[in-house]
Order: C-alpha cells, then structure tokens, then sequence
C-alpha cells in the first residue's frame, strides 16, 4: 500500500510542479493575464458521498432498518495541460464504504437491492489508470471498472438496485471487474464511424478479496486466476427527440482454480464460462425540459454452465413532470432473473419505483421502493420482501 501511494503522491507533486513552472513563467511574461496551465485545469478534482437509509417492511430475512454509505474522491488530469503530448490522461479513483448491508441483514435477495453495497467498512483504491487517445481509437491500462466501459444503460442509471447497473448473469457468475473489487486490465475502443463504436478488454480474471488485498492496492496476476475476456458493438442514432442506442457483447472467462485447505491442493472453481447481452436505450420525448426515456436489459448464459442463466431488465425515467420543479426525475423499472433447477423458485423479479429531486445543484435526495418476488439470496425460502430506501447525495 506504502508504495503505491508513494507513486501517486509522487505524479501528483510533479503535476504541481509543473503546472506551477508553467504560471510563473508566464505571470513573469504577462504580468497578470491568466495562464492557460493554471493548477484549476491541470488538476481536476471531485468528491462526493452517497448514503442509503435501507429498511424491510414485510418479508424476507427480517424486518428492520440499515444505514450504508459511500464517500468518493477523484483525480484526473491530461498531459497536454502540462505541455507534455496530447491525448494523455491519467486517472485515480478512490473510494471508502461504511454500514450494513440490507441484503444480507434484510431482504435476503439475489440481485441486491442497494448498488453502494460493498459488504462492510472498506477504504480502496476503486481505479487507478491511463488513457491514451489517438485520432479513433483510445486505449487504456490500470486498475479499472470494467462497467465504467462495458454493459452500462444510460436511462437505467438512476435507478439503485445493482442489476440496473450490470446484468446479474454476468456479475453473479463470473468474476468481474467491478465495484468494489476491481482488477488490472487493458480496454480499447475504436470508432468506426460517426454512429459505430466497438471496445473490447482483457482483465485479470479473478478480483482479489479484500480479507487478503485490504486497500485494493496489491495487484498480481496469477495463472490460476484466468483471464476475462469482454467486447461490445454500439450503434447510436440521433433524433429529434435524441439518442437512440443499441449495444450487443459477448464476454468469456477461461476458468479459475482455487485452494482448497482440506486437501491444501488446487481445485477448479470452473473451467470456462460465456454468455451474451443486449442493451437499448431510447428517448421517447424530448421538449423543453421534459423528457421521456426507456431501456431494455437480456443477457443470457447457456443453463448448462449457469443456475441463473437469463437476465431480463426494462425500464423508463420522466422528467419534466412538474412545472415548478422541471428537474425531479420518476423512474419505474423490473429486473427479472431466471435460474435452473431451483429448488424452491425458478426466478426473483423485482420491481423498483424512484423519485430523484435535487437541490441546491450539487445535492439530492431520492425515494426508492423496492418489491422483491422470491428472495433468492439465500438457502432460505423466504416470503416477498418489500424495501424502501432513502438515498441521499452531494458532490462538490
């Protein structure tokens, strides 16, 4: 951890200096013009904190309610801004976890409820890479949030359940690189044309626990852990109402093994795994400060290597609904998924309602309802579950 902050710490101070090198040298040319390498524009800084008042009203685990939270903070800057070449940028990440979560302590479910939802106090490094851009074609190295790039639905990002945010057939079967545990990888992405894009990646197959790499800070890549292989298509389109896009991938794992202290040998957790996804978004009405957006969700692995091996997820957002407040978005949305050979149910479906309402800018509060069908979090048979959430957030 000490030597991985030491390089930070070090880039950072050398930005500083630099950028400072920078506005000497031209306050002593131009007395008090501003400096095009001013330390605001070679150093982009932001911080924020998300918080989730979680409770259980019926059903599930338990009745009761949690409270988790998530503070970020986050450095970028680019190497043009300090006369180095262009189409640089380097970017870190970090990210500290508090409370309980209401999974596990409430609702039982399988696709959880709360996309903060860490599973402890945890102080890590959520991403730490660079990025160099060329004329159609950008490609980037380091510790990095594979659903930053891959898998992500623009009008299903509001919503707080996690499988509104990644697939549960992929987060749930295969190791990934996402929040909270993130791994080493390479993405590149090309621009095909002024509609096209295709990005593929390659990441260290299996995020290390952070029982054995506390701060996310030890990064090693092991045969044994296997490699993740993912690539998307993205076609958009422009209208008078907006954006529509489509995007279609494919991801492949080629397996992992794992110790096991009973026979201190190694044991293959699984010897390969794959599947496919689908995602669309549409703005359906666009005017003024009104709009009307919808989204799908399929992703689908072979019930022959998965127990949960469809993903379907829809939804829509409005804005505008109100005149004297123009800003608060109301968004509805279902995320069904189905498993094989399930004992009890063969599928948890969930069912999200929000109201998102800012203040002030920087500042929101948001409302959230959640009816769980089927719990299948546990090994429990466990009655509907019906959660309400309050979150609350700001960045400065």
């Amino acid at each position: 951890m000490k030597s991985i902050l030491s390089i930070i710490l070090f880039v950072l101070s050398a930005i500083y200096s630099e950028a400072s090198n920078h506005k000497a040298n031209s306050d002593s040319l131009a007395g008090n013009q501003i400096d095009n390498y001013s330390i605001n524009q070679v150093l982009i800084l932001n911080a924020g904190y998300i918080g989730d008042f979680a409770g259980n009203m019926m059903g599930g685990k338990s009745k009761g309610t949690v409270f988790l939270g998530m503070a970020n903070i986050d450095l970028s800057f680019a190497t043009q801004n300090i006369g180095l070449w262009r189409g640089g940028e380097l970017y870190f990440n970090g990210a500290a976890t508090h409370g309980q979560s209401p999974t596990e302590k409430l609702t039982g479910d399988f696709q959880v409820i709360s996309n903060i939802d860490a599973g402890g106090d945890y102080v890590f490094i959520q991403e730490f890479w660079y990025k160099q851009s060329f004329n159609k074609f950008d490609l980037t190295l380091g510790l990095q949030d594979m659903n930053a790039s891959f898998v992500s639905s623009d009008n299903s990002g509001m919503f707080i359940n996690s499988s509104f945010g990644i697939a549960s057939v992929i987060s749930a079967n295969v190791p990934t690189s996402i929040f909270p545990l993130t791994t080493l990888g390479i993405i590149g992405k090309f621009s095909l044309s002024e509609s096209i894009d295709f990005g593929f990646a390659v990441f260290d197959g299996k995020p290390t626990s952070f029982s054995e790499n506390k701060y996310n800070a030890s990064w090693k890549l092991k045969k044994e852990d296997g490699v993740l292989f993912i690539s998307e298509m993205n076609y958009s389109r422009n209208s008078t109402n907006g954006v529509s896009c489509y995007k279609v991938g494919f991801y492949y794992h080629t397996g992992y093994s794992e110790k096991d202290y009973e026979t201190e040998q190694m044991a293959v957790v699984f010897a390969e795994n794959y599947g496919f996804y689908l995602l669309t978004d549409h703005t359906l009405v666009r005017h003024n400060k009104r709009s009307i957006g919808i989204f799908s969700q399929l992703a689908y692995s072979p019930p022959s290597i998965n127990t949960h091996h469809l993903y379907i997820g829809l939804g829509t957002n409005i804005k505008g609904l109100f005149k004297q407040k123009p800003d608060v978005e109301i968004g509805t949305a279902i995320a069904f998924a189905d498993f094989k050979n399930q004992t009890n149910h063969s599928h948890e479906t969930i069912f999200e309602l929000y109201c998102n309402i800012p203040f002030f800018g920087n500042f929101y509060i948001q409302p959230d309802i959640q009816y769980v069908l089927n719990p299948l979090g546990t090994d429990m048979d466990l009655n509907n579950a019906l959660a309400g959430i309050l979150r609350f957030g700001f960045s400065i």
